[in-house]
């Protein structure tokens, strides 16, 4: 078992800036069932909520008579077609390469499927630096429940304490905290605003999202244990 702090990533709006790709496969979803207008807007509600969840929202919010199964599985090929595109944020490279260089374990922790999660990886060429994830489809409950990032602590086998997260978004902020793992927080441009209550447990903000992230300062709050 590593003494070394272990890192679990999110990984929508946090490694990949996947969430316009998200976006689509959501109005493409809802388009084919009868669903017109669903906007930018109102995507950004569910940013950092399991797909699991946003459709069981959205299915009742529209009256859709489709199984969330069905609408799991259409959603999921429409972000398929459209993950191939997605890229990794610049300066996340470079923190997940010091990381890794250093020794410390890492594993991805998505509220996306296994498919989406492996294409994205692959896609941006991450899948070399952070072979090992959990997906929302492996656990019980979605953030803001813990769930995902404890089963990412058992993979990696290390005590929930030894973990630090890296989260773009409040719900996976809280279930960092529920978790019982320190956390960073680097806000999605064009999401919910830091200032929530749920940004609040973080331990190291990056209030101004990617463009103020920096990945040396992130890096030395970890090992310092702050």
């Amino acid at each position: 078992m590593s003494t070394m702090p272990a890192v679990i990533f999110d990984l929508d709006g946090t490694l990949v800036d996947s969430e316009p790709l998200y976006y689509e496969a959501g109005r493409r979803t809802l388009e084919r069932y009868g669903i017109a207008g669903f906007s930018w807007e109102e995507h950004t509600q569910f940013i950092g909520i399991g797909t699991r969840e946003t459709l069981e929202t959205l299915r009742e919010r529209y009256g859709i008579e489709a199984p969330v199964e069905e609408l799991l599985a259409v959603k999921n090929r429409h972000y398929l077609e459209l993950a191939a595109t997605a890229e990794i944020f610049p300066e996340m490279r470079a923190f997940v390469e010091r990381l890794r260089g250093a020794g410390h374990p890492l594993v991805v922790a998505s509220g996306s499927s296994r498919s989406a999660i492996e294409t994205a990886l692959k896609a941006t060429g991450l899948d070399a630096l952070l072979p090992g994830y959990v997906s929302a489809e492996d656990v019980g409950r979605g953030k803001p429940e813990p769930d995902v990032f404890l089963a990412a602590a058992r993979l990696l086998d290390v005590e929930p304490g030894q973990c630090v997260v890296v989260e773009d978004a409040g719900p996976g902020v809280e279930a960092a905290r529920r978790a019982g793992m320190r956390c960073i927080a680097v806000p999605y441009a064009g999401g919910p605003s830091p200032d929530g209550e749920l940004f609040a447990s973080a331990g190291l903000l990056f209030r101004g999202g990617q463009p103020e992230f920096d990945a040396l300062r992130a890096y030395e709050w970890i090992t310092s244990g702050s």
